[in-house]
């Protein structure tokens, strides 16, 4: 990456920090305005990057490493034990049906995929990401459990569909190179063994972090730099040993955040600054680099799907697995319609396309980038009117499932409620 990309990166950076409070709560998300900020370089001629460019996946990685660790990290599991049961229905039942329906509608489009293919494309879709509609988690008048659904279900989707990802395309490499059982055995061996690491490793930085800092041995700045060590220790142990490093990452994000007694407000911090930075950096090389590989390959079955997965392929197992809890119709359509895909899905597609061998890769990439591409669009210009819409709407409910009281968790994007407890505290 030479002097001139890293010129316009930071201008369009500086740009948009001068102008950031003015656009919040609009309909132009930060999301939106990097891909299109990526798309203009790349179609100008300014930007040029290669899509195999070795600092496009480190960036990658990294970035998917801490924010699969800091999501994790930021959900209070006994908190959604006691009071957030519609997040935990939307992610053991919604999400199974919607990788499902996925899978259904892409091998029904693209009778050339393998099933396995037809599976791996509807995980890489699975996993929502806030930030695309952020005036719904932050808008005051979308009742608070409503928002913090939204919030939990897109803070734990991405490392419970990483699996599944990861599996899928072992399998659809085996069955293309027609090595099944090396495959399969290396595609277990990533699933089983990074959970183990990350249960050891997030448990044991929690208590040293814990131990340093009650005596007084850790800074509080240099706390926070352990922090962000651990989640990179976990990644490099669990590969070092033939685990998934990504999921030995949010399996000890999970724990490290629900282990931790000390004060932990560096991990917020990082959510709001550093996380937020590489997160948009991501988005600006996914305009330069992967979103015109997307249109170029665009037809109508990749438009279909892309709007199917938006829509249907979402909304439909969302109000199934709703159904009982109370909630009424415009909810479900609401938290149907607002699962935009963002980030999680861009850094899988990266991190399938580096180490696989799925025979249909470019295509996967193509609907994939479409698919966000689309969604950036059509979740960014809608967060904000149906949160006001919908707000009016739920104030007039009075004493219903959507209006009850729920304790918050901090957001991703930086809009972190006062009255929420700092992570494993009490």
């Amino acid at each position: 990456m030479d002097l001139i990309t890293i010129a316009i990166i930071a201008s369009g950076l500086l740009v948009y920090s001068l102008v950031s409070g003015r656009l919040q709560g609009t309909v132009i998300t930060a999301p939106l305005v990097f891909i299109l900020f990526g798309f203009a370089t790349d179609g100008l001629g300014v930007l040029k990057l290669d899509i195999s460019h070795s600092v496009i996946h480190l960036i990658a990685e990294l970035t998917l490493i801490l924010v699969l660790f800091t999501d994790a990290a930021r959900i209070d599991l006994s908190r959604i034990r006691r009071n957030h049961n519609l997040p935990v229905r939307m992610l053991a039942i919604g999400l199974p049906l919607s990788i499902l329906a996925g899978t259904m509608a892409a091998a029904a489009l693209f009778p050339d995929f393998l099933f396995w293919e037809a599976a791996l494309l509807a995980a890489l879709l699975a996993p929502t990401d806030a930030a695309l509609g952020q005036s719904v988690v932050s808008a005051q008048s979308v009742p608070v459990r409503i928002r913090q659904t939204i919030n939990v279900e897109s803070g734990l989707n991405d490392g419970i569909a990483l699996p599944a990802v990861l599996l899928f395309a072992a399998l659809a490499g085996a069955e293309g190179a027609g090595e099944t059982s090396d495959w399969i055995q290396f595609g277990l061996l990533q699933i089983t063994l990074g959970p183990l690491v990350g249960i050891a490793i997030g448990y044991a930085g929690a208590r040293l972090l814990d131990t340093a800092a009650a005596s007084g041995w850790a800074g509080t700045t240099f706390q926070g730099i352990g922090i962000l060590m651990i989640a990179i220790l976990t990644f490099a142990a669990a590969e070092l040993i033939g685990g998934n490093g990504f999921i030995a990452a949010f399996i000890g994000g999970m724990v490290f955040g629900n282990s931790i007694r000390h004060h932990c407000a560096f991990l917020f911090e990082f959510m709001e600054t550093e996380g937020q930075l590489l997160m948009l950096i991501t988005f600006l090389i996914f305009g330069a680099v992967l979103l015109p590989e997307g249109i170029e390959h665009l037809n109508p079955m990749i438009g279909l799907y892309a709007l199917l997965s938006l829509t249907v392929i979402r909304m439909i197992p969302v109000i199934i697995s709703l159904l009982g809890a109370g909630v009424r119709l415009p909810t479900q359509l609401f938290l149907g319609w607002f699962g935009p895909r963002g980030l999680a899905s861009i850094l899988f597609v990266l991190l399938i396309l580096e180490k696989s061998a799925v025979p249909h890769l470019n295509e996967l990439l193509s609907i994939t980038v479409i698919t966000v591409a689309l969604s950036a669009l059509l979740h960014g210009v809608t967060a904000a009117p149906l949160s006001g819409l919908y707000g009016r709407l739920a104030a007039g409910m009075g004493e219903c499932e959507e209006n009850q009281p729920v304790t918050e968790m901090p957001l991703r994007e930086g809009h972190i409620d006062k009255q929420s407890k700092s992570i494993g505290s009490e």
